[in-house]
C-alpha cells in the first residue's frame, strides 16, 4: 500500500491495494465492505506479547515473547519436512539456542535467512534436550530491504550487505498487546491483522466518529488506535468504554425519544367504574397478593388515563401474570370496550381461554377464542344467557389475530403474552388493531434490572415479585446418572399416588456430535422401564395438532409421563405433574433450566426437579446447576445467569428489537446507562424535534430505527 495512499471511512475494501480476490471475497462474505466496517469489528481479546526473556531461563511449557538472532536456518527432515531456524542472543554467540521450527508454511523459507534478527512469540517445549518452538508468531526487526536482500544472500544471490542499524518499527504481531479477533474463513489470522494495521495507518488523524459523538475530548481516531493495537491494557478497556458509551447512547436515545413520542400519545380512557373486577375477585378461592394487588393499582390508574398506557407486567414463573392481566382487561371490557390477549402458541392460548371461561362463568361477559382452528365467531359458546347475539367482549388468540378476518374490533386493551417470542413487527401489528389501545405486554422471564432499563426503557415497569401461597413446594436436586434407580424407584412412588411426570431431554434423537440424552432413546427406555404406564412424547418436529394432541392427553392425566424437549418451557399447566427429570441438565442455559422447573409446582402437592448430571464441581456447567439448588428466585436467577454467561447471551437480541451488540459490556454497566439515558433525555429537553444542525445524525438515527419498525 502506497505510503501516502489515504483511506476514507466509507472506502470499499475491494478498492484497496494489496488486497488479493480472495481476500475481498472472504470480507464480502463476513459482511465487511468498508474500511469502516473493518475498523468496527473489534478483538475479541488480546495476547500479552511484551515481556521477554533470556533464551537460557526458559520453562517448559511457557508461553513467551523473544528477541532473537539467526545463526542458521535450512529445511530438515524428520516424518515430516519442516523449516528450521536456531537462533540466539545477538550479543552471545556461543550462548543457549531456541529452535524455531515452522512446519506446513513453506512461505516462511522466503522470508528468513541467516543473520536476520527477528521478535518470535509461542509456546516453547523441550524434545530431546533442546528448546523449540512450534510454529511461532515472528516478525523480521530489519526494514523490509534489508531483510529480502539477506535471504538473496543466503541463497548465493548476492554479496552480503553490511550490516545497518536496526531502525525503529512498529511491531504487529509480537513484541506488543497484539489483538486477537474472530476468525474468517480464507483469510489467516494474521494477515487479517496486518490488514487492520495497514488501514489504521492510512486512515487520517481527523476522521470523524460515524454518527453522534458522545466523548469529543477523547477522539475517535486515537480510540480505534487504543481498541486495535493499544500500547497498555488500560487503552484498550479505555477505547472499549468510549465504544460501549456510544452503542449505548444509541439505543437510549432511540428508547427516550420513543417514551416521549408514545406517552404524548392520545388513546383511551379504558378503565371507568369496576363492578365487574369487583365481582371477579370476590368469587376467588383466594385472595391476590401484595404484589398483584400493587400491580392491578399501577395497571389501572395508567387505563383511567386519557393517554395510551405501554407497560410491561414483569413476573416469575407462576407468580399470577395472567390473573392480573384478566383484571384489566374486564377493566376494559367494563369501560365498552374490547380486550384481546395474543398468545405465542396454541396450547398456551387454549390454556389461557379455558381458564378465562373457568373464571369468568357466572359472569356476563363473552369470550371468543381465535386461532388457526377457531377463526370466526360462529363456534362461540355464551358464556351467560342473553348473550348469544353479543359480540365478544374477551378475545384470546395466537398469531392468527394478526390476519385480517381475525383482528379484534373496537380494541382498547392490548395483552401480548411472552412478549419476547414475537417479532417487533408483529407486536406492532397487533397493537395496530384498534385506535392507539391501551398496550399491556407480560413475560415470564426475569430480566436483570440493567437489561429492563435498556429493552424497556420505554415502558412502565410492573414487577410480581412474590409467589401465591397456595403453592405447592418445589425441591430441586442434582444427581448423578448413578443414582438413577434411586430415582427410578421414587419416581414409581408418586406414579403410584397418582402424580405426573416430565422427562426433558436436550436432543430429539441422537447425534453423532453431541453426547446427550435424546428423548426418542428416552421414549425407549422409559417405556421399557414402565412398561404398564402410559408414556407420551412431545418435541418441536410434531405438527401443531399433534402436540395439541399430547398435551391434551397429559393435561387430562390420560399420559402419566411426558418425555419432552424444551417445547414445554413455556406456559403449560399441569397442577398434577409433581416430577420433572432433566437430563443432561448442564447443556441447557440457567435460565432455561428455570424456565422448565416452573412446569411443576403448579398445584398444591410438593413437586420435585431433579437434574441429572455428571458434572463434578469445577467443571463447565456445573455452576449454574448448583445456583437452581440453591435458589427458587427468578430474578436472583437471572441476575446469576447475566454473570455467568454475559450479556451477549442472555439477550435474543433479533427478537427485542435492540439489534446487534458489539460493546455488550455496557448491558451489565448502569454508570453507562444512566449516562447515556441522561445525555440523551437532555438533548432532547433542549432540542424536542431534533431541529439543531448537530443533531443531524440523530435526526437520522430515530428516522431509522422508525423505517425498522423500532421506534413508535
Amino acid at each position: 500500500m502506497p505510503a501516502n495512499h489515504t483511506m476514507q471511512w466509507n472506502q470499499a475494501l475491494a478498492e484497496l491495494p494489496g488486497l488479493t480476490v480472495r481476500e475481498a471475497k472472504a470480507l464480502e462474505a463476513s459482511s465487511l465492505l468498508t474500511v469502516g466496517d473493518l475498523l468496527m469489528r473489534v478483538p475479541r481479546r488480546y495476547e500479552d506479547r511484551r515481556s521477554t526473556k533470556p533464551i537460557a531461563s526458559l520453562v517448559n511449557g511457557e508461553t513467551v515473547s523473544l528477541l532473537v538472532h539467526v545463526y542458521s536456518a535450512g529445511w530438515r527432515f524428520s516424518y515430516k519436512r519442516y523449516f528450521e531456524v536456531s537462533a540466539g542472543a545477538e550479543a552471545d554467540p556461543y550462548g543457549a539456542r531456541i529452535l524455531l521450527r515452522w512446519f506446513n508454511m513453506p512461505y516462511v523459507a522466503k522470508l528468513l535467512a541467516m543473520g536476520m534478527n527477528l521478535s518470535v512469540y509461542g509456546k516453547v517445549k523441550e524434545y530431546g534436550g533442546k528448546l523449540t518452538m512450534t510454529n511461532p508468531d515472528f516478525e523480521v526487526m530489519e526494514d523490509e530491504d534489508t531483510g529480502r536482500r539477506l535471504v538473496q544472500v543466503a541463497m548465493g544471490d548476492l554479496a552480503e550487505p553490511a550490516a545497518p542499524p536496526l531502525p525503529e518499527q512498529e511491531l504487529v504481531h509480537t513484541a506488543r498487546i497484539v489483538p486477537i479477533y474472530k476468525g474468517i474463513s480464507g483469510i489467516p489470522a494474521r494477515s487479517l491483522r496486518a490488514l487492520v494495521w495497514r488501514v489504521l495507518q492510512h486512515l487520517p488523524q481527523q476522521v470523524a466518529q460515524p454518527g453522534y459523538d458522545v466523548a469529543p475530548l477523547y477522539p475517535f481516531r486515537q480510540a480505534l488506535q487504543d481498541i486495535h493495537f493499544p500500547e497498555t491494557p488500560e487503552a484498550s478497556q479505555k477505547a472499549r468504554m468510549r465504544f460501549a458509551l456510544a452503542e449505548c447512547f444509541c439505543q437510549q436515545f432511540t428508547v427516550a425519544w420513543k417514551r416521549r413520542r408514545t406517552q404524548g400519545r392520545v388513546g383511551q380512557v379504558t378503565a371507568t367504574t369496576d363492578a365487574y373486577l369487583q365481582e371477579l375477585l370476590q368469587s376467588l378461592p383466594f385472595c391476590l397478593t401484595a404484589a398483584q394487588q400493587r400491580c392491578v393499582a399501577e395497571i389501572r390508574a395508567d387505563m383511567q388515563r386519557p393517554q395510551q398506557m405501554n407497560r410491561l407486567l414483569q413476573g416469575d414463573v407462576g407468580s399470577g401474570k395472567t390473573l392480573v392481566a384478566l383484571c384489566a382487561m374486564l377493566l376494559a371490557v367494563e369501560s365498552g370496550k374490547t380486550a384481546a390477549m395474543i398468545a405465542p402458541t396454541q396450547i398456551l392460548a387454549e390454556q389461557h381461554y379455558n381458564n378465562f371461561r373457568r373464571l369468568l362463568k357466572d359472569m356476563d361477559v363473552r369470550l371468543s377464542l381465535r386461532t388457526s382452528d377457531r377463526a370466526d365467531d360462529s363456534d362461540i359458546i355464551p358464556e351467560a344467557p342473553g348473550y348469544a347475539d353479543a359480540a365478544p367482549r374477551i378475545i384470546v388468540g395466537t398469531h392468527a389475530l394478526l390476519y385480517k378476518k381475525n383482528r379484534p374490533q373496537s380494541l382498547g386493551l392490548a395483552v401480548i403474552d411472552e412478549q419476547h417470542k414475537f417479532g417487533v413487527a408483529q407486536r406492532e401489528q397487533f397493537i395496530n388493531c384498534g385506535d392507539n389501545p391501551d398496550v399491556l405486554v407480560m413475560t415470564a422471564t426475569p430480566i436483570p434490572r440493567t437489561l429492563t432499563l435498556t429493552l424497556y426503557g420505554d415502558l412502565d415497569v410492573s414487577v410480581i415479585d412474590e409467589l401465591p401461597a397456595n403453592r405447592g413446594e418445589i425441591i430441586t436436586a442434582l444427581r448423578t446418572p448413578a443414582q438413577l434407580k434411586k430415582i427410578i424407584a421414587f419416581m414409581r412412588t408418586e406414579l403410584e399416588a397418582g402424580r405426573q411426570i416430565y422427562i426433558v431431554s436436550p436432543l430429539i434423537e441422537e447425534s453423532e456430535t453431541r453426547q446427550q440424552a435424546s428423548a426418542l432413546k428416552e421414549l425407549e427406555k422409559w417405556r421399557s422401564i414402565f412398561p404398564d404406564v402410559n408414556i407420551g412424547l412431545l418435541h418441536g418436529r410434531l405438527s401443531a395438532d399433534d402436540k395439541d394432541a399430547v398435551m391434551a392427553r397429559f393435561r387430562a392425566a390420560d399420559t402419566k409421563i411426558l418425555v419432552s424437549t424444551t417445547v414445554v418451557e413455556v406456559g403449560v399447566d399441569v397442577p398434577n405433574a409433581t416430577i420433572m427429570l432433566i437430563n443432561d441438565a448442564d447443556a441447557f442455559g440457567l435460565s432455561q433450566l428455570h424456565q422448565l422447573r416452573g412446569r411443576i409446582g403448579r398445584g398444591q402437592h410438593k413437586s420435585y426437579c431433579i437434574l441429572l448430571s455428571a458434572t463434578k464441581p469445577g467443571e463447565p456447567g456445573r455452576d449454574k446447576l448448583d445456583v437452581l439448588c440453591r435458589t427458587l428466585n427468578g430474578f436472583e436467577i437471572a441476575e446469576e445467569d447475566f454473570r455467568l454467561r454475559g450479556p451477549g447471551d442472555v439477550l435474543g437480541t433479533a427478537q427485542s428489537g435492540l439489534g446487534a451488540v458489539r460493546f455488550a459490556e455496557w448491558l451489565s454497566d448502569m454508570r453507562l446507562i444512566h449516562r447515556a439515558s441522561r445525555d440523551a433525555a437532555a438533548i432532547l429537553d433542549a432540542d424536542p424535534d431534533l431541529r439543531l444542525p448537530e443533531h443531524a445524525a440523530l435526526r437520522e438515527l430515530v428516522s431509522h430505527e422508525a423505517e425498522q419498525g423500532i421506534t413508535g
